[in-house]
């Protein structure tokens, strides 16, 4: 049976009580050498690594470990449990038999982190309590990734269901078409009278109504398929101004006033224009229904070295605390007939166009939405840098 090989370090150390000062003194200077080594090598390592004794001890901890748990310093004799409250209750230390452990939790200090925990005891006397060696692995971003990835995953499902149920509302409208027509030219056929213009009128709202109802889903399905944005130059107050002058007659029946700052020089973006107009749309109509009769819409467009933001102010009921964290839900809405789809379009068309949008409001003074978009030049760095 071979032997355990051993290096030359272990020969001198097993040879310890012959050596003379000067020897001692090399052994030392070469030890002191070899340490500073391996803390380099471990210093360099982005997963976090300790050491504790039996009783939580921190004996060793790498920078990393540091950063993640807070510590100051590693020779203080800081305790892993004081550093990180909860994890003791879940780790089972102390004895040769503890197997391999991992977990995940949460740290809340110094930053919120996602934290995967493999800690694996080590020692040389039998059934004696023994050190932890732990690993740290921060799994913040793997985790937010796959959140998002679910999240996509569920929006794309109801987004497909909603199309599937736009798309079968046609069936019945085209017929409801059809049938108006065979009743005009029966009508048609029939001795002008009273009775029959008033059907006629009744007819053509009918008709006005189906051409609507016809129009809102073609809308409502440009809007929710999941294309990606056909990029050209987009000049934003220039787009604003276009769907400021369809929604105008609306805007004058509610009795709503419309101000702003839209700069004829603000630079251009690269941008799908009629997804731009689909967003403006959706988000003018939301501030509208919230505002009462007299009630004031500010827009306002700036910019910085690389973005164009745009403000949208009402004086609306605003938005209650509690409900604006689930405003990007699907089929979240507060609005009696609001169908919750509309500001999480807003929010896929800015996640494709590089983009965000930022929602402020206090309940009973109103709602400020902020949409960013990057310029053009911002745009193609992004695209070239992958």
């Amino acid at each position: 049976m071979a032997g355990k090989k051993h290096s030359s370090l272990d020969k001198v150390l097993g040879r310890l009580d012959q050596l003379d000062e000067a020897n001692l003194h090399n052994l030392v200077q070469r030890l002191v050498r070899e340490r500073a080594v391996l803390e380099a090598v471990f210093n360099t390592l982005q997963e976090g690594v300790l050491v504790i004794d039996a009783a939580g001890v921190i004996e060793y901890a790498n920078e990393a470990a540091a950063g993640l748990i807070g510590l100051k310093d590693p020779a203080a004799g800081e305790t892993l449990w004081r550093l990180v409250p909860g994890l003791r209750d879940s780790l089972e230390t102390g004895t040769a038999d503890t197997p391999v452990v991992t977990r995940e939790f949460e740290l809340a200090y110094p930053l919120r982190r996602v934290v995967r925990l493999y800690m694996v005891p080590f020692g040389d006397a039998p059934g004696a309590a023994r050190r932890q060696a732990i690993i740290l692995s921060d799994i913040t971003a793997e985790k937010e990734s796959t959140a998002e990835l679910i999240e996509n995953e569920k929006i794309s499902s109801i987004l497909l269901l909603a199309a599937g149920v736009a798309h079968e509302l046609g069936n019945p409208l085209n017929s409801l078409t059809i049938h108006l027509q065979l009743i005009d030219r029966k009508l048609m056929k029939l001795k002008a009278s009273k009775e029959t213009r008033s059907l006629e009128d009744s007819i053509k709202v009918c008709r006005d109504e189906v051409t609507r109802l016809d129009g809102i889903i073609k809308n409502f399905l440009e809007a929710i398929r999941p294309r990606p944005p056909n990029l050209t130059e987009v000049h934003l107050p220039e787009v604003i101004g276009e769907v400021l002058s369809f929604q105008q007659k609306e805007l004058e029946d509610r009795g709503i006033t419309v101000d702003g700052e839209l700069p004829a020089g603000t630079p251009v973006i690269m941008a799908d224009r009629d997804q731009l107009k689909q967003v403006f749309f959706n988000l003018i109509k939301n501030a509208m229904e919230a505002m009462p009769p007299g009630g004031r819409l500010s827009l306002k467009v700036r910019t910085d070295d690389d973005s164009v933001y745009v403000a949208m102010a009402d004086t609306g009921s605003g938005i209650k605390a509690e409900d604006l964290a689930k405003l990007f839900q699907p089929y979240h809405t507060t609005k009696v007939s609001g169908h919750g789809l509309g500001l999480m379009i807003v929010q896929r068309i800015l996640r494709d166009h590089g983009g965000h949008v930022g929602i402020e409001s206090k309940e009973g003074v109103g709602t400020v939405v902020t949409l960013q978009f990057p310029q053009k030049h911002r745009r193609v760095r992004m695209l070239a840098g992958g």
